[in-house]
């Protein structure tokens, strides 16, 4: 079979499987490993992570501050993992610079930082005025 008639092929549909949603879990957790053990700034969100978990538990936000902090850490990592793989697809389209691939790339890294300033804008909005209470000593 021609490659491309491969690629205008429908796929044969799989009845559904307790085994097969088992499978396309780990099919998400090693995307999610890959991405962590490639991309050097996953390493820094996954410390932003840890770092705002913590400040939340020591200085205990509430139910709906905790609901904003998980938008805020869901949002970065969902951009970050579609940045990922996006970056993946467009090296695997062409093997030399491209200055649309190029685009691309700087779109979606572009994408993942404003995820990531709004992730700080609702940092601060919910952490700092617990932490300078805290730092001021006034409850």
């Amino acid at each position: 079979m021609v490659l491309s008639e491969q690629r205008t092929r429908a796929p044969q549909a799989r009845p559904f499987g307790f085994t097969g949603r088992v499978r396309s879990f780990r099919y998400a957790f090693a995307g999610i490993g890959l991405m962590l053990r490639t991309q050097h700034n996953a390493w820094i969100h996954a410390a932003a992570t840890v770092a705002v978990v913590l400040a939340g538990f020591l200085l205990g936000v509430s139910s709906v501050e905790w609901l904003w902090l998980t938008v805020a850490i869901v949002m970065v990592w969902v951009a970050e993992a579609l940045n990922t793989a996006f970056e993946f697809l467009a090296d695997a389209t062409v093997a030399e610079f491209h200055p649309l691939v190029k685009n691309a790339k700087d779109v979606a890294a572009g994408a993942v930082l404003i995820g990531a300033m709004g992730a700080v804008a609702i940092g601060v909005v919910v952490l700092l005025p617990r932490l300078l209470a805290v730092l001021g000593g006034t409850d």
